[in-house]
């Protein structure tokens, strides 16, 4: 092994992996949680689309509507935003630039996370707002956001710190 790969090898996290290698894993990685997050995305979007051809759809009200709408756009872009990355993987197969696309793809994995959050959050809101009443819904929408804020960004934050 040359100076260049064994530095490669070994990147301070205690893998022996080259760049390639690390490369491939972490888009490996990327790809099963891709897989979790449109399955998600597919069964909200699934839902969001019914409920505009159900007779009691007519009986939402503007606020309602408009956030019905404001959901299915997100629902379009959670569904862009983790079929791009594979897109891209097909777009730059064989060029040699894994590395690069796994720092591109994180991001937009990393986008998606907010966009379902605001989905997973806003798909309650709006049941709740039409079932029962606005105030429970806003209700929904405050802890559903402390819940995403929490065991997303917050517990993370925690667990690197700890380390």
């Amino acid at each position: 092994m040359d100076r260049d790969t064994s530095r490669e090898a070994h990147s301070g996290d205690g893998r022996d992996e080259s760049a390639n290698k690390r490369a491939d894993r972490n888009w490996d990685e990327l790809m099963q949680e891709l897989r979790v997050m449109q399955t998600g995305t597919q069964v909200l979007s699934g839902f969001l689309l019914a409920v505009a051809f159900q007779p009691r759809f007519t009986e939402l009200d503007d606020l309602q509507r408009g956030l019905y709408l404001v959901l299915v756009g997100l629902a379009a872009l959670a569904t862009i935003l983790s079929l791009a990355p594979v897109g891209m993987h097909r777009s730059l197969f064989g060029m040699r630039r894994k590395p690069q696309l796994v720092q591109v793809a994180a991001r937009m994995v990393k986008a998606d996370l907010v966009v379902i959050g605001m989905l997973s959050v806003g798909v309650p809101t709006l049941i709740v707002d039409f079932t029962l009443q606005r105030g429970l819904a806003i209700a929904v929408l405050i802890v559903g956001t402390l819940i995403v804020i929490g065991l997303w960004l917050m517990v993370p934050l925690r667990i690197a710190r700890d380390r």
